[in-house]
């Protein structure tokens, strides 16, 4: 699984993308979140508001209940404003 990160969200956690593979029982958008955060404390800070971060399987933006594969690419990112 590919993860990409953005803006504040690449800034706390130190990198912009990596490939992992969660264990077999992450299975949704909200399980992938809960399992980053036990990564270590850069995470755990960094998702620790989960409301406010927005998360797009394969392009598409997700639902906390959304499905992952293991080989998506997910999007982490913080709320977009544009003007």
């Amino acid at each position: 699984m590919r993860l990409l990160y953005f803006a504040w969200l690449r800034t706390k956690i130190g990198v912009a993308e990596e490939e992992v593979s969660p264990p077999a029982d992450v299975r949704d958008v909200a399980g992938l979140i809960v399992w980053l955060k036990g990564r270590g404390p850069a995470y755990a800070e960094a998702l620790a508001h989960e409301s406010v971060v927005k998360v797009a399987v394969n392009q598409e933006f997700a639902a906390p209940s959304s499905p992952i594969e293991p080989g998506d690419e997910v999007a982490l990112f913080p709320p977009v404003t544009g003007g």
